[in-house]
């Protein structure tokens, strides 16, 4: 699954420099998770950095994005292929 930020956000700017597909960002309100760029970090490391640091635990998976551990692996591999 993608992660996706709930409305519990304070936007303490912690999470989206962290990310390393960039796929947080400033939303009109809160900070958002387009889920095309989320691998909730497999790939980069154990957990999602964004949910390890965030202060509020306003990160949970996203239901409506739902993928297994292979696909986000193939979609890091999409990313960083792109960025070679």
């Amino acid at each position: 699954m993608a992660l996706k930020i709930t409305d519990a956000c304070i936007n303490c700017d912690v999470c989206e420099p962290v990310c390393p597909n960039g796929a947080i960002y400033q939303g009109e309100e809160i900070y958002e998770i387009d889920p095309a760029l989320c691998t909730e970090c497999v790939g980069h490391f154990d957990e999602p950095q964004c949910r390890a640091l965030c202060p509020v635990d306003c990160i949970p998976l996203d239901p409506d994005h739902v993928e297994s551990h292979d696909t986000l692996m193939r979609k890091y591999r999409r990313l960083t292929a792109a960025n070679d």
